[in-house]
């Protein structure tokens, strides 16, 4: 039993230490600090709530069956990594040319729908929850152990690092302000700023990653 429960942790820290560096909620809580600037503190929160709630329904379905769906339709990650870091880099382009227009006045504050419609796209997909996060958990889940007993060691692994990673995410996303009121809004603007360049590139990326691997597998008279 003691072996099973070491077993357990070593996997939930090796998906949370795979995933976190990926994911990076701390980089992504000024982004999602921007997109949310029209919401109140309630409504942030609730936001954050839900974006740590999908992010985790998300990476638990790439651990379990993201391959199988892949494979279902015929689709490989590089693929999967091209259209993502198309929308990642659109999404990035559009928050960093966001302060070039006069900010407009606050609306009236989003409805339930347009709170959970908001939080899946794009807070949680693709800019928590990218293309890279979703290759990576699927590489994590790809292997399967043969025998049932280490199948549900593997899978209690899994669900706990998924669970520590949406913990992570809550706690950076609901807490944003808090964390950016210290830096000030001169420094606020910078932060945003740079993380929206840093998620262009990161977009970039992304689809240099894909194509490039596309672009290996064709014949070698293809590519000259």
């Amino acid at each position: 039993m003691g072996t099973d429960i070491r077993l357990v942790v070593e996997g939930a820290l090796l998906v949370f230490a795979a995933l976190l560096p990926i994911v990076n909620p701390l980089g992504g809580a000024p982004v999602f600090l921007a997109m949310t600037a029209d919401c109140s503190p309630a409504v942030r929160a609730a936001m954050a709530r839900r974006v740590s709630a999908n992010a985790f329904g998300l990476l638990l379905g790439s651990v379990a069956i993201g391959s199988y769906v892949l494979a279902f339709f015929g689709l490989s990650i590089p693929i999967v990594q091209v259209g993502g870091g198309i929308v990642v880099c659109a999404a990035g382009w559009d928050l960093l040319r966001a302060g070039e227009d006069a900010p407009a006045a606050p609306a009236a504050p989003p409805s339930a729908a347009a709170i959970a419609s908001r939080a899946f796209y794009p807070l949680t997909l693709p800019l928590t929850v990218g293309p890279g996060s979703i290759s990576v958990a699927i590489t994590l889940g790809a292997h399967h152990p043969a025998s049932k007993p280490t199948l549900l060691i593997a899978g209690l692994a899994n669900l706990a690092g998924v669970t520590l990673i949406a913990a992570t995410i809550f706690v950076c996303f609901r807490y944003a302000d808090r964390i950016l009121q210290r830096i000030g809004p001169t420094g606020t603007s910078v932060l945003v700023r740079l993380s929206a360049f840093i998620l262009l590139c990161i977009g970039v990326q992304i689809f240099w990653s894909g194509a490039s691997a596309l672009m290996g597998s064709l014949p070698l008279a293809a590519r000259v």
